[in-house]
């Protein structure tokens, strides 16, 4: 029996074109629902396909069902505007009713979005559970290894990362002889590498620190690297990336670890402490 249909709610980013191919791939049905202002709709012209405002959920839903989808998957970036903007629909308007008249924290909106879909009937999983090859596994991904004082720093932001992700703040830290740079807020991770660029005790060295939230619901928001990352961390100076083992998609692997490679970058996957 073919695997049920897939619906892709899709945001910015490599990732949910990552699932389209995997999908083709495997001669699985799928159906993207391309949000309007985060994603091109015609980046998915070889699939059904339709577009949807980020503030009109009940049209999402019913665009949903119609294409006859059995599990939802909401992958790439998705960038919040003002309420004002959102121009929310009858359905959106009653969930901002029950938050208080607020989208809430990011935490609590998946969680509440997720509730929603299931509600719908439809099953929620995660990218990684369709991508399950592009999911870091523990050790050194490329050739090289960071040294006894990037270790450090790694461990360092490690333990910052952790402390954000638990305050839903963001995924990312940057570390530089133990001293945190910045930690990833609503800029994304490519915007805390620019940010940090000129606040390095010294020209090159630091490293990147990317994990997973701790509360967070691992079917939706996972932390995600790939070649751009990697191109801007070696044009910033850092020395590295340390990624969590098990929770991250490489979404570009072979073309991320050549690329740390020719830079001379380390890129290792390690295990997030509890």
């Amino acid at each position: 029996m073919p695997p049920p249909r897939l619906g892709i709610v899709a945001g910015g980013g490599d990732l949910p074109r990552r699932l389209v191919a995997a999908c083709q791939a495997q001669g699985r049905a799928v159906f993207v629902l391309a949000i309007e202002g985060q994603c091109d709709a015609q980046d998915f012209a070889a699939v059904p396909h339709d577009r949807v405002r980020l503030g009109a959920p009940g049209r999402a839903m019913r665009l949903l069902h119609d294409a006859g989808v059995v599990e939802v998957v909401l992958a790439g970036r998705v960038r919040r505007p003002s309420l004002a903007a959102l121009q929310p629909d009858w359905r959106l308007l009653r969930f901002l009713a029950g938050q208080g008249g607020r989208l809430g924290s990011d935490d609590r909106l998946v969680k509440a979005i997720i509730q929603a879909v299931e509600e719908e009937g439809f099953r929620v999983v995660g990218a990684g559970d369709i991508l399950g090859e592009l999911v870091a596994t523990a050790g050194q991904l490329g050739r090289y290894a960071p040294t006894a004082r990037d270790a450090e720093d790694v461990a360092r932001g490690l333990q910052i990362a952790g402390a954000i992700g638990r305050l839903d703040i963001g995924h990312a830290v940057i570390v530089q002889h133990g001293i945190v740079l910045g930690i990833e807020a609503a800029e994304g991770t490519d915007g805390l590498i620019r940010r940090c660029a000129a606040l390095r005790v010294d020209r090159a060295g630091g490293v990147l620190v990317k994990v997973g939230k701790v509360a967070q619901d691992p079917r939706a928001d996972p932390p995600v690297i790939g070649s751009e990352t990697v191109r801007l961390a070696a044009e910033t100076g850092l020395s590295g990336i340390a990624i969590e083992a098990g929770g991250t998609l490489v979404v570009d692997r072979a073309t991320a670890i050549a690329a740390a490679d020719t830079a001379g970058l380390f890129l290792v996957a390690v295990e997030a402490p509890g």
